[in-house]
């Protein structure tokens, strides 16, 4: 009754509820124009800025960016309140482990004496479920975990499937992204078992699946320096004979320094490492040198033991690092954490330089348009895309998010960036386009049952633990 009496004192356009815009048809589709009208720009271009006007597309191309642009032949979308920036990238990603998620929220990558029993990363989660994942696992865990982060804005992916049992387990993973369809680099790692055929299965499916890079998916060759009886520079080598970009895990816990120095003749600019923690002054000064790039996953370098997240380091170095999320077992995927984690971590340590030693003495604060370029512009070189996403800039295919700046979390809006680095979290990604064509609208995900994936994942997920002959510690 009070809220009732209440509501009568209201105006109208407050009480009256709102008409939801249906979505325009043919989106992303050759030839078809779209306008996304009226939203607030952040073009991650400095060539064009920020400012709040309009977005012309044709086809699954970004054609024109304006004030006001007058296209009476296009489907509109309506952008009014929203903040319209390019879809977030994400450089390093285990999908496989989507069914695992928050499984090891305490965990490290090893064993640590002191916390002994405490399941681990290295043990548990490669040592122990990766071995007992079937394709059809591999699959559900690829599509439903693409799906939660094209859902958060995440529109490209790097996936470090350490996964690859048997040609059918890769197969299952290419199949899975492919499903999702959203733009991603299928990073061929490693795997176990007496059907493996890593690294000399790379031939096939880069000539299968692989044969053309204008598609949505593209390849990786994983090139790992630690693999027992595995040669680093024969991956690496393999890589390079595929014209594939090779990536690979860098941490310093895991005692990685002295082999990278034997390595660094062979770095290039096709490499991508991860992490990059406790490395030597010779190992980054030649990755800065030949243009190698740095994808760093700050939440987890801080919670499971990889080392300082090496942040100030790679700004000192001039280079332009990415963000990635890691593992789902651990922590959220989704970007806003990365960003806010990014951003917070850095200004603690450049803070704390200021108190002890004075303002003059310590680095440059980063602010909030430093991190959504670390989430977008520096992703998309890092897996050498930048000439087709990572801004908003005409001629590159639409890649898009609208973040819905009118939310109760956010309004009002006072400083764009600003919001979506310190105020949005995933319920803000209100739609998404990739390629032009939309994946998300007005909250809800298209072209997928939802509820019947969740049932997929959930089985998978019973019997792995079942077959892994671990409880699922859902109080512990």
């Amino acid at each position: 009754m009070a809220s009732a009496a209440a509501a009568a004192f209201l105006p109208a356009f407050l009480t009256r509820p709102v008409a939801a815009q249906e979505m325009p048809l043919g989106i992303g589709q050759a030839g078809r124009r779209t306008l996304i009208k009226g939203e607030h720009i952040l073009s991650q271009d400095k060539t064009i800025g920020d400012f709040t006007g309009d977005v012309l597309l044709e086809g699954n191309r970004i054609l024109e960016l304006g004030p006001e642009i007058d296209a009476t032949d296009a489907a509109v979308i309506d952008a009014k309140g929203r903040i319209v920036m390019p879809g977030f990238v994400d450089t390093h990603h285990h999908q496989f482990e989507t069914s695992l998620r928050s499984y090891l929220p305490n965990g490290i990558m090893y064993e640590d004496p002191t916390r002994p029993g405490e399941p681990n990363y290295l043990d548990d989660i490669l040592g122990v479920f990766s071995r007992v994942y079937r394709p059809e696992d591999v699959y559900i865990a690829q599509l439903f975990g693409g799906l939660s982060q094209l859902d958060a804005g995440v529109t490209t992916v790097h996936d470090v499937s350490q996964i690859h049992h048997s040609p059918a387990h890769s197969d299952a993973v290419i199949s899975g992204m492919q499903a999702v369809g959203r733009r991603g680099v299928f990073g061929y790692f490693e795997g176990y078992g007496p059907d493996l055929a890593y690294p000399q299965d790379a031939r096939r499916i880069r000539d299968e699946y692989f044969a053309s890079d204008d598609q949505l998916l593209t390849m990786l060759m994983g090139g790992e320096v630690y693999l027992p009886g595995v040669d680093p520079l024969e991956l690496w080598r393999l890589g390079q004979e595929l014209d594939l970009l090779i990536g690979l895990h860098v941490v310093g816990s895991l005692g990685m320094q002295e082999t990278m120095d034997a390595l660094i003749p062979h770095y290039t600019d096709k490499h991508l490492f991860i992490h990059m923690t406790g490395m030597s002054d010779a190992a980054w000064n030649r990755a800065q040198e030949v243009g190698a790039h740095i994808s760093l996953s700050v939440p987890i370098e801080m919670q499971m033991r990889h080392g300082l997240p090496p942040i100030q380091k790679a700004i000192d170095m001039g280079m332009a690092p990415s963000l990635s999320v890691d593992v789902e077992c651990t922590m959220t995927a989704d970007f806003f954490t990365q960003m806010r984690s990014l951003m917070t971590v850095q200004r603690m340590f450049a803070n704390q330089i200021a108190l002890e030693e004075g303002p003059e003495e310590a680095p440059a604060l980063m602010d909030v348009r430093d991190a959504i370029t670390f989430a977008t512009v520096n992703g998309a070189a890092g897996l050498k895309l930048d000439h087709k996403i990572g801004s908003l800039t005409p001629g590159k295919e639409a890649d898009i998010i609208l973040l819905d700046a009118d939310a109760l979390n956010v309004a009002p809006l006072n400083n764009a960036a600003g919001a979506v680095v310190t105020l949005m979290e995933r319920s803000n990604v209100e739609t998404v386009l990739v390629g032009g064509q939309i994946k998300k609208w007005k909250g809800a995900m298209v072209g997928h049952d939802i509820a019947a994936l969740r049932e997929q994942i959930v089985a998978s997920r019973d019997y792995l633990f079942e077959t892994a002959e671990v409880e699922v510690p859902l109080f512990d």
